[in-house]
């Protein structure tokens, strides 16, 4: 007698295969800009927090301070709620207003 395994795509769980390779959802961390926060300390945290180099830190910094806003990275849930509170404590303990927020990409 033989077993048959079957084609099923459905796992012991009952979580179908596709279920458990989907992507996480990726948010994007977002900088704001202020009228206090100095661009020297954006870019600290650009380096620091975001692993930036200089010259994209400046760039991004650039794109606060001109247009507003200026995108960190894109990163899932958990690391980007993460970078976000990373920044606010950063940027209270220096006793600068600087906005991180996030949203959900795409």
């Amino acid at each position: 007698m033989s077993q048959d395994y079957g084609t099923d795509t459905e796992s012991q769980s009952g979580v179908t295969l596709e279920e458990e390779l989907k992507e996480p959802a990726m948010y994007r961390v977002l900088l704001h800009n202020d009228d206090y926060t100095t661009m020297d300390f954006v870019v600290k945290i650009l380096e620091e927090v975001f692993h930036k180099t200089q010259e994209e830190s400046v760039a991004i910094m650039l794109s606060v301070h001109e247009k507003g806003m200026g995108l960190c990275g894109v990163y899932p849930k958990e690391i980007a709620e993460s970078r976000v509170k990373q920044v606010t404590e950063r940027a209270r303990a220096a006793g600068y207003p600087l906005r991180c927020t996030m949203e959900k990409d795409g």
